[in-house]
């Protein structure tokens, strides 16, 4: 094997393992930004090693062997003797004959408890959401910073700021690196599904820049999601929310046109959607359901989704049960975003003039003033309501307060598209 087809083989590997390796490891020093850096030492090891002796028969054992023996060495180096590092060292050296039998079986494992720690702690609320995200994609997804701070547009310094601050937060904190307890559960899940979902958020709908979509970021969250169903098989919001994040997804061949034009749901090819995908979405809404528990936010949205991809066209949406189904998301959920999204099923199952009535009660909530759907949405309704200046300035407002350029292009040709519509233009 070339130098350069066992670079490829480490960076896939690492892509693989590299989650269950920091998780295994942290377990065991009870600390993630050294668990990480252990991790790194054995990629560095794989990096120098491989290309003259040959990719190993398991390579993930191979990564967790080396990266424990530098733990042990470390602690041999340090000149710090208290209890607990000497308790630590004592368990490695203890532990080293019996784990290097072990090892193969426990890297086969692809869902153990370690995972499952990782995941909780890496999520956990004492971080900020910037700081949850970034490190979440780090250590589980195995991203570079440079891949994090490209997905989002921002400075590699601010993501690696970002990382080095949540590794010394947890510390600080002394976060135990645990599951949490049953009746602790429902909150700390709420967090980890929230990083999830904005993770899919902003590779399905990206917030800014040239890009309509971020696949790497799409793929993540549901590689992300798809762990912890397996994980937590009895949590119905957990299959909710991959339901959702699969349904979403199996459009996305559909959501750009030939020129890179974002493409919006109603003008999709729905013969382009990944109806394997769609498969996975409703088994996945099946399993939310099948646990007995009442439906959350996420299965609820789950199933407003399901309701698109069981319509071959877009005319054979049941947008009457999708409108109940916002009616229930509102309660759960109640918010202006929720109202508005609820607003257009109303459009499109009892008409743009009981729509409109419900968007002008939201034009003055604080939380939209600087939301571009908002006039989006407005312009619409107006636009088949026949009034066609306000419409068009409404689609410029929207414009103007996008970042996302594909969006802004839209939106910009809906505008001209309704002044062409005015004055009897008929477009090429």
């Amino acid at each position: 094997m070339t130098t350069s087809a066992v670079g490829r083989t480490i960076d896939a590997v690492w892509r693989i393992e590299s989650a269950r390796l920091i998780a295994g490891l942290a377990r065991v020093v009870r600390d993630v930004g050294l668990a990480e850096d252990l991790a790194q030492e054995a990629l560095v090891a794989a990096l120098e090693q491989w290309p003259e002796s040959g990719v190993p028969e398991n390579p993930g054992a191979w990564l967790m062997a080396t990266a424990r023996h530098r733990a042990i060495d470390r602690l041999r180096r340090a000149e710090v003797h208290d209890r607990k590092v000497g308790e630590l060292g004592r368990e490695l050296e203890i532990r080293g004959a019996a784990a290097s039998r072990d090892l193969e079986a426990e890297v086969d494992d692809p869902f153990d408890d370690d995972l499952l720690r990782l995941i909780f702690t890496t999520c956990h609320p004492v971080l900020s959401t910037d700081a949850r995200v970034a490190l979440t994609l780090r250590l589980l997804g195995g991203l570079t910073t440079k891949e994090i701070a490209r997905a989002y547009l921002i400075p590699e310094a601010t993501v690696a700021q970002r990382i080095v601050r949540a590794k010394r937060t947890l510390s600080a904190a002394r976060v135990p690196f645990d599951v949490p307890a049953r009746d602790e559960l429902a909150d700390r899940l709420a967090s980890v599904l929230e990083v999830i979902y904005l993770i899919f958020n902003e590779g399905y709908a990206a917030s800014a820049g040239d890009a309509w979509m971020r696949p790497e970021l799409i793929e993540e969250a549901q590689r992300l999601g798809r762990i912890l169903a397996e994980l937590l098989p009895g949590e119905p919001e957990v299959h909710g929310l991959v339901a959702l994040m699969e349904l979403h997804a199996s459009r996305s061949r559909a959501r750009t046109g030939p020129g890179g034009e974002a493409v919006l749901l109603l003008d999709q090819d729905r013969s382009r959607w990944d109806w394997t995908l769609v498969g996975r979405g409703l088994l996945a809404l099946e399993r939310a359901y099948e646990t007995g528990r009442a439906p959350g936010p996420y299965t609820i949205q789950a199933a407003i989704s399901a309701c698109h991809a069981r319509a071959r066209q877009p005319d054979d949406t049941d947008w009457e049960s999708i409108v109940a189904l916002y009616d229930a998301l509102v309660q759960l959920m109640p918010s202006p975003v929720v109202e508005l999204n609820r607003a257009v099923a109303v459009g499109m199952a009892f008409g743009p003039e009981d729509a409109l009535e419900l968007v002008e009660a939201l034009r003055d909530e604080p939380a939209l003033r600087d939301y571009h759907l908002l006039p989006a949405v407005r312009g619409d309704l107006l636009a088949k309501l026949g009034r066609s200046e306000e419409a068009r300035a409404e689609f410029e407002r929207a414009a103007s307060l996008t970042q996302n350029d594909r969006e802004r292009a839209v939106l910009l040709g809906r505008s001209a598209a309704t002044l062409a519509a005015r004055d009897g233009i008929v477009p090429d």
